[in-house]
This record gives structure tokens, C-alpha cells and sequence, in this order.
């Protein structure tokens, strides 16, 4: 069943950026308006949308809360349910919407006309033929990493930009908050070699490196002290995280575009996973490649020029962003005072306001990223984005902001509020069930709740798996219809555990930010496999007893009826421990990428600025095919259709 296919793969490529484009259908530049609905009609469609969604569920909620009279328990459902609701049902317009658009419409004219991309009907420009007239610096940023794969991946973009014609135009600028001496050197030293690359180029393309030894601000603050330090240097700039990889043709389409277009400020790429050793990641990315599509679709049909900026592989114009994108020091000392840890959205939001727009790329690029290897290295991650945004409460009245932009600023927060929300209101309704004798219909109602709003926050995932089955060749992609939907199936599940341990996580850190806990930014382990079970445990002991606690309060105060009902939310905190160790063992990691469990379709057909950073035992499923007779360009240029993996 999972085992190398037996006949060729045809290679399936979503609308990708690093292919050219037929010389007979290239067309001067110029600036082209979005076709369809108006951005105001398309605003208040997805408003009413999401108001109907919610008051008629929130409707159906209060009546049969209502039903006995409104407690105190009821009150704490009823208010959880308002807050954890939005979010979701938002998510799930999203992807309705963008499935619909992708399939039913015409996105290259009524989505994203300010960037064409190879297979539009309405055609584009050919990144060989079109001259650039700007100078764009590429940023990489780094904390107290390993260097030697970060360099390794630095390296690949350079050869993939090499093989544009166009490198003379763009610099790289590494700028370090490096802490560790040791580190810091081994830095130092790889950066020579690559710079070496350089010798005899103009100084003007040479590499900068630049390490600080006080890091304020982090991130953003790095990248003011370099824009503040090189003025007038770039038109642009591009900010790469550390595991970061960009295919140049797919950099150099951006330029043309923000040369195009003199209104945009920010142009963010879809951003995805590239293929991993870690069954974890395998297991995560998996299913947000094929979610993301439909989602980031139907978020830019609407949110247009207010569209989202990710932090990294984005095209930033240099002038405006200097201008207005500065972060204030918030009054007050950390978690919630000091410097923004989450600083992208409020750039975006500020880059707005200035009427620069921020437009988002909504189809697949090469354009990837690393993803944790281990839940708990995604849990790190995930805790300092939430301390971020809950600074952002003192953004939401900001002056000349943009509606939306508010919104957005809103909607940031109430993401990681709705965790929170989602727990009380359970464990509320689970309570309800047992307060005053067990009242199976109130233990169905709280279940049905959680079964509700899981079923809708996975809708991308549901509409992903629509979009490839849709789509003529893209479930060979990712390695045939057997393959992928046994992976999409085992994803949902992992999901359904996953909720509930990201819910308590989310909702401990939160109560402990009123108590002055706080994250700190540091290195990351980006491909370290296994977590022990001492560390899983101690990590985790709060979703193991709530979920111990929870099932013995329904199975003595109640029936076992009653654990069967709650399984779907007590399964994922009673077995947080061993789903975590498990994920994270390189055994399962091996297993996946030997059976092509969770392959995504760069490991059927590897882009070339992919394979030398790739390792092969994360696409270890795909048959060896000979290359005999592969020169020049299908060995080096981004040009090329890739190899098979």
C-alpha cells in the first residue's frame, strides 16, 4: 500500500513562482486593480457571515442553557463560548471561501493581480527578460544557533539567486544577537567562508555580518539598528529567520512586483514547511501545507491591502517602513511592558496606516521554513508568540489606525484568548453535568461544544484535502490517493489530541503572565530529535492531571457512559506524555518518511534550491531515479522542473 509507486510520478506543481513564464505571454508591468466584488462589499459579506454564524450558534446555546434558568456555571459556558467562538468561525469562512475562489474563480484577477504567477490566465512577466532597477538587502537573523545548516541553507539561496542572471541587485546582511562566545565565533567563521563566495564582486554586493552585544528590542530591534546604520543603502529589504529558504526566481518575481506596484509596502510569501526528518514536524506541516491554501485564499479575498506579515520571507520597502513601522517601549516592566516580542503585525498595521498596503502572496512559492521537531519545542515557540500578543492590548486604540487593522490587532489577541475560553467553558459544562446529580444531556451539550468548535477550527485542514482532490495531479504529489488520505485521516486525529494539551498549555502560561511569568528569546532546536519521558513529564504534568482528574470525576461522579462522551477532549491530556515522546522519537520520524506518511510535494519532485539542504531520510519513500544525462541548467537552475526526490 505505502510503498514506491510502481509507474512515474507526473511531477504536480501548484501556481509556483519559480517557473518561467512563456515568452509569447509576457506583458508590459503595470499596476492592475483587483476584478470582482469591491473590497468594502467583500468586508461586509464575511462580517455578516461571521455575525450570523455566531449569534445563531451563540442562540441555540443561551436557549438551552436557558432552558432551567441562566447559574453561574451557565454564564461561564455562555461567556467562554463567546470568546473561543470567533476565531474559529472565522477559520472556517476563510477556508469556504477560499476553496470557492480557488475553484470556482479567478484569483490571479480578483485576489492577487499585483503578482503573477506561472499558470494565470492573465499571464505575466518573465523574470529573465524583465530588468530590475532596485537594490534589495536579504537579512538573515540569528540567536544563539548551530551556524553550519543555517550558513548551508544561506548558501543555497545564493546559488539559486546566482542562477537568475539578477544577484548583482540584492545583498546579504546577516545580523546576529548571538550571546555564546563559542557560538558567536562559529558564526564568525562560517560567515568568512561564504563571504569568500564574494571576492572580486562589487562592494555593494559584498555581505555584511554584524553581531550586537546587547540585543534590545530582539528582533526588531536588530533590524532598526541595521536600516538606521545603512540608510538609504536598499529600495528593500527581505527578512529571513534562520530557517529560512527562499528560491531566487521566487525573490526576484517579488521585486518586479513591488517595482510594479509603488503602493505596496509589505508583500508577504506563503510561507511552508519544507520536508523534515521529524515525524512531528512530517505530522504538523502535513497539515498545514494543504490547510493553508484554502485559508490564506479566502483571508486575502477580504482583507486585501490590510493583508498579514509573517515576520520573515517577506518583501519590505525600506523608506516607509524606516518611516512609520518604529515599535514604541511599552510602559512598564515585563511579560506585558518593555520591548514587543510579536512585533509583524504591528509593523503591518503601522505600515497601513502610513497607506502603504500589505499584500500576501495566497499560492504556494518556494518559499519554506523548518518547522519544531518535537511538541515541545512547538510549545516554546508558540508561548513567546502568545506573550507578544497579549502586548497588544495597548495597540487596539492606536491612533489612524485602520479598521481591519484593528481587527487584525484583535483578532491576534483573541487567538491565543480562546484557548483559555475554550477550557473554562468545558470543564463549566463538565461540571454543570455533575452539580446536583449527573445530567447526561449537559455532559452532551459541553462534548458537543468542543466536537462543534474542533470540527470548525479544522475546516482548512477538510478544505485542504477538498483542494487536492480537486486539483488534477496533486494527489500524486503527495504520493496518491492511499498515502495521503491515510495521512490526512491519523492528522485529523493528532489534531484531536493536540487541542486540548495546546488549550491547557496556553491557558497555564496565561494565568501566569498576571503573575509576572515570562519567556525568554533564545535559540531554538531545530532538528534535535526525542524528548525523554522525565522531560515530557515534567513539561506536561498539568494536562495529565486535568485529564486524570477530569476522568475520574466523570466515571465515579457520573457513569462510564460519560468518559466515552467526554473521550474526544480527556484523550489528548491523558495521553499528552506518551503522544509527545512518541512524535518525537526518530524512530517515528524514520517509520514516517519510509512509508511517505505525511509527504508533502516537494518530496515526490525537489526544488532545486531544496537539495542541498534536504537531507534524504526525510524523503527516504521515493524510488532513486537516475539522473543520467542532467546537465547545466537541470542540475543547478531554478529554471529547472525540479528533481524527483
Amino acid at each position: 500500500m505505502f510503498g514506491p509507486p510502481s509507474d512515474p510520478i507526473t511531477p504536480y506543481r501548484a501556481p509556483d513562482a519559480d517557473r518561467p513564464i512563456p515568452a509569447s505571454r509576457v506583458r508590459p508591468r503595470q499596476t492592475r486593480r483587483q476584478a470582482g466584488l469591491s473590497i468594502g462589499l467583500r468586508r461586509i459579506i464575511v462580517l455578516a457571515l461571521n455575525l450570523g454564524t455566531i449569534a445563531g450558534l451563540g442562540t441555540a446555546l443561551f436557549l438551552l442553557l436557558g432552558s432551567d434558568g441562566i447559574g453561574l456555571l451557565d454564564a461561564v459556558i455562555f461567556s467562554g463560548f463567546l470568546l473561543a467562538t470567533p476565531w474559529t468561525v472565522l477559520g472556517f469562512w476563510n477556508a469556504v471561501i477560499g476553496l470557492c475562489v480557488i475553484h470556482f474563480g479567478r484569483p490571479e484577477a480578483s485576489v492577487h493581480p499585483y503578482f503573477a504567477v506561472p499558470g494565470d490566465r492573465s499571464g505575466g512577466e518573465s523574470a529573465d527578460d524583465t530588468p530590475l532597477a532596485s537594490r534589495t538587502d536579504l537579512l538573515l537573523f540569528l540567536r544563539n544557533e548551530a551556524p553550519e545548516p543555517i550558513f548551508a541553507r544561506l548558501e543555497a539561496m545564493r546559488r539559486s539567486l546566482e542562477s537568475t542572471g539578477k544577484a548583482r541587485h540584492f545583498r546579504f546582511a546577516i545580523l546576529s544577537d548571538t550571546s555564546d562566545p563559542m557560538v558567536a565565533a562559529a558564526e564568525r567563521l562560517e560567515f568568512n567562508r561564504f563571504a569568500h563566495l564574494y571576492e572580486g564582486r562589487p562592494q555593494t554586493e559584498q555581505p555584511v555580518y554584524r553581531r550586537r552585544t546587547d540585543n534590545a528590542g530582539f528582533k526588531a530591534g536588530n533590524l532598526r539598528d541595521h536600516l538606521l546604520s545603512w540608510p538609504g543603502e536598499s529600495d528593500f529589504f527581505l527578512p529571513l529567520d534562520s530557517d529560512s529558504v527562499m528560491g531566487g526566481r521566487m525573490i526576484v518575481r517579488m521585486v518586479e512586483a513591488m517595482e510594479a506596484n509603488p503602493q505596496i509596502g509589505i508583500l508577504q510569501s506563503l510561507v511552508v514547511g519544507m520536508p523534515a526528518e521529524s515525524g512531528f514536524a512530517r505530522l504538523f506541516q502535513f497539515g498545514m501545507r494543504h490547510g493553508m491554501r484554502s485559508f490564506t485564499m479566502g483571508s486575502a479575498w477580504w482583507s486585501a491591502d490590510c493583508g498579514p506579515y509573517w515576520g520573515h520571507n517577506a518583501l519590505i520597502r525600506t523608506r516607509p517602513f524606516v518611516a512609520a513601522c518604529e515599535l514604541p517601549v511599552l510602559p512598564g516592566r515585563a511579560p506585558l511592558g518593555g520591548h514587543v516580542l510579536s512585533h509583524d503585525q504591528l509593523e503591518a498595521v503601522f505600515m497601513r496606516r502610513a497607506d502603504y498596503e500589505v499584500r500576501v502572496i495566497p499560492v504556494e512559492t518556494r518559499s519554506y521554513e523548518t518547522n519544531p521537531p518535537t511538541l515541545l519545542e512547538f510549545q516554546k515557540r508558540d508561548l513567546r508568540w502568545c506573550q507578544g500578543n497579549m502586548q497588544y492590548f495597548r495597540f487596539l486604540f492606536a491612533p489612524g489606525l485602520k479598521p481591519v487593522s484593528r481587527f487584525q490587532i484583535l483578532q491576534a489577541i483573541l487567538m491565543y484568548v480562546a484557548p483559555l475560553a475554550w477550557i473554562a467553558m468545558t470543564i463549566a459544562a463538565t461540571a454543570k453535568a455533575l452539580v446536583g446529580g449527573y445530567d447526561a444531556s449537559m455532559l452532551v451539550l459541553g462534548m458537543g461544544l468542543f466536537v462543534t468548535l474542533f470540527a470548525m477550527s479544522v475546516a482548512p485542514k477538510i478544505a485542504g484535502v477538498l483542494d487536492v482532490l480537486l486539483t488534477p495531479g496533486a494527489v500524486r504529489a503527495y504520493g496518491g490517493a492511499p498515502r495521503f488520505l491515510a495521512s490526512a485521516l491519523i492528522e485529523l486525529l493528532a489534531s484531536m489530541l493536540m487541542a486540548p494539551i495546546v488549550a491547557v498549555y496556553v491557558s497555564v502560561f496565561l494565568v501566569g503572565l498576571c503573575f509576572g511569568q515570562t519567556v525568554l528569546w533564545n535559540g531554538q532546536n531545530r532538528d534535535r530529535l526525542g524528548v525523554p519521558w522525565t522531560t515530557a513529564i515534567a513539561a506536561l504534568m498539568p494536562q495529565t492531571l486535568l485529564g486524570l482528574g477530569l476522568t475520574a470525576a466523570l466515571a465515579f461522579g457520573a457513569s462510564l457512559s460519560a468518559v466515552v462522551l467526554a473521550l474526544p477532549f480527556l484523550a489528548g491530556l491523558v495521553l499528552a506524555v506518551p503522544f509527545t515522546v512518541a512524535t518525537a522519537a526518530p524512530v517515528f520520524g524514520r517509520l514516517t518518511a519510509r512509508l511517505g506518511l505525511f509527504a508533502i510535494p516537494e518530496e515526490t519532485v525537489m526544488p532545486p534550491v531544496l537539495r542541498a539542504v534536504v537531507p534524504a531520510a526525510a524523503r527516504r519513500w521515493r524510488r532513486p531515479v537516475g539522473r543520467s544525462g542532467a546537465t547545466g541548467p537541470a542540475l543547478a537552475g531554478e529554471d529547472a522542473e525540479g528533481e524527483r526526490a
